[in-house]
């Protein structure tokens, strides 16, 4: 089932997918004399495996009665991201085997940081630039929706909190990268003596710019379901600037699984339903690719970035510099 969160004629409602028209769950459910209604894709997950399986009779019944539905045509929507306003979107660094031979060190887990809701926008709306943002480039990756609240989930049992899949664009801006790296002292307790404090030299930059900025976090179009997503860890992942190939990958190349991303991010993080995490750059060129995604700099380059994910969709959207 691909479910999708839009607005059509001034009003916001979520909806499902089939033969390329879009359905809102409330006229379905109306049509069906059924009560259910849900403000928002959240409150959806939210309310549990009740509400997914009145989604799935709705879709059941636009499949028996498909002369008594009109649908919508996509290109009469305006797309929000699947889920408007997660609790938290958790971002994976350098999962992808690719990146190895590039780390002059790293730790033996996954690492993560977080992005804000408010980075969100739906499939077709504009990533916003700035001249003062540098380079900003795109970062083709799948994400997981969590159907549920889990915490400390062990690696087994990770996949049942797997709502659905979509496509997310990590718009991740080198220039101010850059800008907010320090190189200082920090200061730790010594370990013959920990009353006293030593000075270590570190590196850090912080994400909440660069990261985190309005409009980075192009998602969607479609939150697709499992049971439409045989393996996630064999989907092919593709991403162009304008009409430029510059990237052409799989997840099968992931360094962390599903499992393992989810496992670990909740011994530190309790997620809850409608979160996201999305799982790496799918960076690797295809055979005579002239250029990678790190060259797409669409601050000073313009155009467009588009995402095809196996099974999920193509997430497009223009860049707009203001």
């Amino acid at each position: 089932m691909r479910l999708a969160s839009f607005q059509h004629e001034g009003t916001d409602t979520i909806g499902i997918e089939a033969g390329g028209k879009l359905y809102p769950l409330d006229d379905l459910w109306a049509a069906m004399g059924r009560k259910e209604r849900f403000s928002d894709m959240r409150a959806l997950i939210e309310a549990g495996a009740p509400a997914l399986e009145a989604a799935r009779a709705a879709a059941h019944h636009l499949e028996q009665k498909p002369e008594g539905s009109a649908g919508i045509d996509p290109e009469a929507v305006r797309w929000h991201p699947p889920v408007r306003r997660p609790y938290k979107i958790c971002g994976i660094a350098m999962n992808n085997s690719a990146s190895d031979s590039r780390k002059i060190s790293a730790p033996d887990h996954p690492l993560f940081f977080l992005k804000p809701a408010s980075s969100l926008v739906g499939h077709n709306e504009p990533i916003v630039v700035r001249d003062d943002y540098g380079s900003v480039h795109p970062e083709p990756e799948l994400a997981v929706i969590i159907a549920e609240t889990c915490r400390d989930v062990p690696v087994e049992e990770a996949m049942r909190y797997v709502f659905g899949y979509t496509i997310l664009n990590d718009m991740t801006g080198n220039g101010m990268r850059a800008e907010d790296r320090v190189h200082y002292y920090a200061l730790y307790p010594r370990a013959d003596d920990p009353d006293q404090l030593e000075r270590r030299e570190q590196h850090l930059s912080y994400t909440a710019r660069y990261k985190g900025t309005d409009t980075f976090g192009p998602m969607g179009p479609y939150l697709v379901t499992p049971d439409e997503v045989p393996d996630p860890h064999a989907l092919d992942v593709r991403c162009w600037h304008n009409d430029d190939l510059i990237a052409d990958d799989s997840t099968a190349y992931y360094t962390y699984s599903i499992p393992e991303i989810i496992s670990f991010v909740s011994r530190y993080h309790s997620l809850w339903p409608g979160d996201v995490i999305s799982l790496g750059t799918a960076f690797r060129p295809s055979a005579g690719q002239k250029r990678s995604l790190h060259t797409a700099d669409v601050t000073s380059r313009g155009g467009a970035v588009s995402i095809e994910i196996t099974g999920l969709g193509r997430l497009h959207n223009p860049v707009r510099k203001v």
